[in-house]
């Protein structure tokens, strides 16, 4: 443990819907001071939402409330739900190093219990990073080589019901503004997770 610094504790209780098909998992928030809603991605700088809009309505401001500058959180969990996504973030505790949630600033000092989280997910196929650094903590976990950015590899773990899984590992580009890639390309990455409908698509593993 790290005993400079405070350590931090994950905010936010997984988002499990039943019958999610992906997990998409980052490393761990921004500081609250940073936050637009008590969700995943709160920053209302960070470019997941926006991800989503553009993907599935082609308007990336689709589910941001600009006035208030947040997100439609109602609308935007029904709809994660209806498309079968489930959010968790591999840090559970961390430290920052330097106060904020750049990869290169946090401490893991206690990763998701993967199993645990699968065992929860019995139908999930998908494991999608949204990072490299949340990418490298599945990697490890799994025993599986990390993929490129924008790629898929496979990777095999058995969860806490004591099922055999076997996963496609994503590695999808980060939305957080200081990865400096447009926007559309961060969406044209993200949707090789999705088919033109708005549903998760079922693939044969």
């Amino acid at each position: 443990m790290n005993m400079d610094k405070d350590m931090e504790s994950h905010p936010f209780p997984p988002f499990f819907p039943k019958g999610a098909k992906i997990l998409m998992c980052g490393t761990f928030p921004a500081k609250p001071s940073k936050w637009s809603m008590f969700f995943y991605y709160p920053n209302y700088q960070n470019d997941m939402w926006r991800v989503f809009g553009l993907i599935f309505f082609g308007d990336k401001d689709h589910f941001v409330d600009s006035g208030r500058k947040t997100y439609r959180l109602d609308e935007l969990k029904d709809f994660l739900v209806n498309i079968g996504v489930a959010l968790s973030d591999t840090g559970c505790e961390i430290v920052r190093m330097q106060g904020n949630a750049a990869d290169s600033n946090l401490k893991i000092e206690k990763t998701i219990d993967l199993p645990w989280a699968l065992g929860e997910l019995p139908e999930v196929t998908d494991i999608a990073t949204t990072g490299a650094l949340a990418a490298s903590i599945i990697a490890q976990i799994t025993g599986s080589e990390a993929p490129a950015m924008g790629e898929w590899t496979e990777c095999r773990i058995t969860d806490s019901k004591g099922r055999e899984r076997k996963l496609r590992h994503w590695r999808m580009p980060s939305t957080s503004r200081r990865f400096t890639m447009a926007l559309e390309k961060k969406a044209d990455a993200y949707s090789r997770l999705f088919n033109p409908e708005g549903n998760v698509e079922k693939r044969q593993l």
